[in-house]
């Protein structure tokens, strides 16, 4: 395989936040995979909170050159675990590498990922749009300028619940909510409550990743289903989420890409937890690799690329929510500009 790589700043039609920060610009690394004539593209984007820069996954990237450049892509579940031995603490870059794989390998047989799985594109969950941690009214004016049936709302501030009440008041719409690790016990319990007057579907990550404990208090107390993002980064967290949470959100990111992605939701499934896929704010070229998972799913967050100003690429039609999955072999992916 030829490799290639680029870091793009993603601008935000609006600043972002969530519970511990809030940005304008999205970094992220855009890997290229080549190989017989076909190229497959996967993303990476940067996040402090767990640690990775865009420029620091290119300069390890650029240590994998060797490997990847001598390597033969004919299965990416074989490719995936070939770079772990690499790459088992650097999710995030397996991730960017992993979905370049798979588009390659979708474009090399020509069909999208999908149906190479065995899936249909049919019963496919609606995603959400998702409102970033502002004042009030500036919540507000996000709504109205983005008519939806199906929102999630970003908590963690002292008036959560009085930003959902103003919220209802404008829309009718379907609401979940993510406190991005920044309630307690008691104010997740408390909370629940109210939220499930005000049509809240379920709460995302009420406490920080690694209260286990104080996790079973809330599922025994809970009038909301509970799903479990930053506590639910890779395989072995699945089973630490049965009896605290109800569901887990799979990023592709913290997984290592789609071929970690599957497996988790496909164990979690076995769980009996429900499933989701969420992003980051990333480009197309995520997003397109989170659409080919939606035939396994109960719930998807793939709004990311929604909230750019500018894209860097094309992938899978979204409108008012309903997923339309692209018919082109990979992930459905088309870069703008190639580089």
């Amino acid at each position: 395989m030829k490799l290639s790589s680029k870091i793009y700043s993603l601008d935000l039609k609006h600043v972002f936040g969530i519970s511990r920060n809030s940005y304008a610009v999205q970094k992220t690394l855009i890997v290229k995979l080549e190989q017989d004539g076909f190229k497959g593209y996967g993303e990476a984007v940067a996040d402090p909170y767990y640690g990775f820069t865009a420029e620091g996954m290119q300069i390890d990237l650029e240590d994998l050159r060797p490997l990847i450049e001598g390597y033969e892509l004919n299965n990416p579940e074989e490719f995936w675990d070939e770079l772990n031995l690499q790459l088992d603490k650097n999710r995030f870059l397996h991730c960017a590498i992993d979905i370049a794989a798979n588009d390659l390998y979708g474009k090399m047989i020509g069909k999208p990922l999908y149906q190479v799985w065995g899936q249909e594109a049919k019963n496919l969950p609606m995603t959400n749009f998702t409102i970033g941690i502002d004042t009030i009214d500036v919540m507000k004016s996000k709504l109205l300028e983005m008519p939806w049936p199906l929102y999630k709302v970003k908590l963690g501030t002292k008036h959560d619940l009085e930003i959902i009440t103003e919220l209802r008041s404008i829309t009718n719409a379907r609401f979940r909510v993510d406190a991005n690790t920044g309630w307690t016990v008691s104010t997740t319990i408390k909370n629940s409550l109210k939220l499930k007057e005000l049509g809240v579907e379920f709460i995302e990550q009420p406490l920080p990743a690694d209260k286990w404990d104080e996790m079973e208090a809330i599922y025994a107390n809970s009038v909301l289903p509970l799903i479990a993002d930053e506590a639910c980064r890779t395989f072995e967290d699945i089973p630490k989420c049965v009896n605290r949470f109800h569901g887990i959100n799979v990023k592709l990111v913290k997984a290592g890409g789609l071929t970690p992605a599957r497996k988790m939701i496909l164990a979690a499934k076995e769980y009996g937890l429900k499933t989701m896929v969420g992003c980051m704010t990333e480009s197309s070229v995520g997003i397109s690799a989170v659409g080919q998972l939606l035939p396994y799913l109960d719930y998807v967050d793939m709004d990311g690329a929604l909230l750019l100003k500018t894209d860097i690429a094309s992938g899978h039609e979204i409108i008012y929510g309903n997923v339309t999955l692209s018919d082109r072999p990979g992930t459905g992916v088309k870069m703008d500009t190639d580089f």
